[in-house]
């Protein structure tokens, strides 16, 4: 045990600093494009300078400081100075504009912001003047040119390793009580303005002991996690930056997303926390590199498919291939899997955690197939966010798992789904109404996801309350289940499903432009722009095969009638997605509305 008591992610900082030393905490590309390691050590003296000082700066111990940058081992700097000397850490999505972050900004009081890029830091100057009580921003990039109330991070860091006043910073951080808020995350708010999520350091340590309580054996070892997930979200923060300081892992930071496959080769991480959209483009990238392969390829592929099927029980259950199984898997997984896996940068991967939204079951099962352990949880950014997860020796896939430890989940009325645990937040910043109305009265949380548990406790969510479509024959139907079968085909990137209060259901669908592309070659159909290919006749036989196809499952309620081809992306920028990827479907109502009309003629 270190010479801090538990209480804050601060104090086991400092532990496992003393603990591992010069053992690498962190990996990032240089500027010279080469991969470069800080340990734990080198982490702590940054840490130390920046939390002298914002002590400096006469930074009190409740003081809300915002933090506005993409991920790199920065964001961990900032936020660990911040909560070891008190403060109160306020992330913001990187991706938000200028309004958001202001909006944030003012609702937080936040009296500092940290900022990553110089783009990131000309949308905090731009909305300065409106924020009357922000003193100072502190840039981690080098700046050509010093603006007026900017600090560049080398120079604060500077500042503070002259701090006179040595023993503060252990001062400060050694009374912080575990009730204390730690963070203020501002829900990415699909409708209204967000709302600012107060999590304690009890929620972020208890989580954090949730999750390795799960399976402790699992996370034995050395490993390499790869962070791309946003760190102002709450699952990228306690799974992939908390607790792998806890384990005593190292993390590479991932160029940006774009750049992704291209980190995963060059880290080859051994534990992945991801949202399921990655899985599924990982999917149905292969799936279409396979579908333009020659015939011998394709067969040999499709018999190892069969193979990684055969597999489930035994992954899925923990239990060892035996016999004549065992040998046929050895030689899929030479000639197939093991390649699969060395081109992806997969090939060290033990296990994946998938959480943010629900992971389709084909998507899981093509990675469990293969011997990735891939774990399903469930949570939300009020509950820090872990309440579920699949155990490594029990997946079910198209559940989202057990309650975790000291997690008690019910079922409420119209199939809510009800939470207490030691990790729900302490209520919405400035919003006593709203905090009131996400709690029963006998304390459970109202998650607003609707859902059943079966017979092993595993939870399965089949649906979000607000989201619900109602027809205009009464029929309750979840669109997310229906739009997560849809984006299981290669060819539909983004989908809407839309039915509320109409007969029956339509949807808006963005195609995976790449892979539409390529097949519209292989069909010698010619077009100079995308509007005119997804105009095409033969373009939209495919997309009607494809939702057969994907739907087979759906009851005849539940099967989509018409459908629009969209010749643009949705994005955070245009509206349509907040930052962590979820649609905002009223914006998709009003911005398609001419769309949607034209699917229900009147009779």
């Amino acid at each position: 045990m270190g010479k801090f008591k538990e209480t804050s992610m601060g104090a086991i900082f400092q532990n496992r600093a003393q603990q591992y030393g010069d053992k690498a905490l962190v990996s990032f590309k240089n500027k010279d494009g080469v991969w470069e390691d800080l340990s734990w050590n080198q982490m702590n003296e940054k840490i130390r300078n920046l939390g002298n000082f914002l002590l400096s700066k006469g930074v009190k111990p409740g003081d809300k400081i915002a933090l506005f940058s993409p991920n790199r081992y920065e964001w961990w700097v900032a936020d660990l100075a911040i909560l070891s000397i008190g403060a109160v850490n306020v992330p913001i999505y990187a991706t938000n504009s200028a309004p958001e972050c202001r909006y944030i900004i003012d609702n937080s009081d936040a009296i500092m912001c940290f900022t990553g890029t110089k783009g990131h830091n000309d949308k905090i100057v731009s909305v300065k003047a409106e924020l009357p009580n922000l003193k100072e921003i502190i840039v981690f990039d080098e700046l050509e040119k010093k603006a007026p109330g900017v600090v560049q991070l080398s120079d604060a860091m500077k500042e503070g390793s002259k701090y006179p006043k040595k023993n503060e910073f252990d001062e400060r951080l050694k009374p912080i009580n575990i009730e204390d808020v730690a963070t203020i995350i501002y829900t990415s708010g699909t409708t209204g303005n967000p709302k600012g999520v107060m999590l304690t350091h009890k929620n972020f340590v208890s989580n954090v002991n949730q999750a390795n309580a799960v399976d402790p054996d699992f996370l034995t070892g050395d490993h390499v996690f790869l962070s791309f997930l946003p760190l102002a979200h709450s699952l990228e923060r306690t799974v992939g930056y908390y607790a792998p300081i806890h384990l005593g892992h190292k993390v590479a930071f991932a160029e940006d997303v774009s750049k992704l496959l291209e980190n995963f080769q060059e880290i080859r991480p051994t534990f992945l926390v991801s949202v399921p959209r990655i899985y599924e483009k990982v999917h149905n990238g292969i799936l279409a590199k396979v579908a333009g392969a020659p015939p011998v390829k394709k067969a040999l592929f499709n018999w190892a498919m069969g193979i990684a099927k055969q597999n489930l029980p035994y992954i899925c259950n923990d239990k060892p291939r035996t016999g004549f199984y065992a040998f046929k898997y050895n030689i899929a997984d030479k000639i197939i899997f093991s390649k699969l896996k060395v081109a992806l940068g997969m090939d060290k991967l033990k296990g994946a955690l998938s959480g943010g939204g629900p992971l389709s079951v084909s998507d899981a099962e093509f990675f469990l197939g293969m011997d990735i352990k891939v774990l399903e949880g469930f949570g939300l950014t009020e509950t820090t966010p872990i309440t579920n997860a699949n155990r490594p020796k029990k997946i079910k896939p198209g559940t989202v798992g057990a309650p975790v430890k000291d997690t008690i989940i019910k079922v409420g009325e119209g199939g809510e789904i009800l939470i207490k645990g030691p990790q729900v937040m302490k209520g919405y910043y400035k919003n006593e109404a709203a905090t009131k109305e996400v709690f029963t009265d006998d304390g459970f949380f109202r998650t607003g996801d609707i859902g059943e548990v079966d017979d092993d406790g595993y939870l399965k969510i089949t649906g979000r309350i607000k989201d619900l479509i109602v027809t205009s024959g009464g029929k309750n139907i979840s669109p997310q289940n229906i739009e997560n079968s849809l984006v299981a085909s290669p060819y539909i990137e983004q989908v809407a499903v839309i039915g509320d209060n109409r007969k029956y259901l339509s949807a808006l669908i963005v195609p995976s432009f790449e892979n539409l592309e390529k097949w519209a070659a292989a069909q010698g159909i010619t077009y100079s722009s995308p509007k005119e290919l997804i105009s095409n006749d033969k373009v939209a036989e495919l997309f009607e095969k494809e939702l057969e196809e994907n739907m087979k499952e759906y009851a005849r309620v539940e099967q989509i009638r018409k459908f629009t081809l969209l010749d643009t992306v949705w994005s955070q920028e245009t509206g349509e997605m907040t930052p962590t990827m979820k649609l905002k479907r009223r914006i998709i109502n009003q911005k398609y509305a001419s769309h949607i009309e034209a699917m229900y003629p009147p009779e």
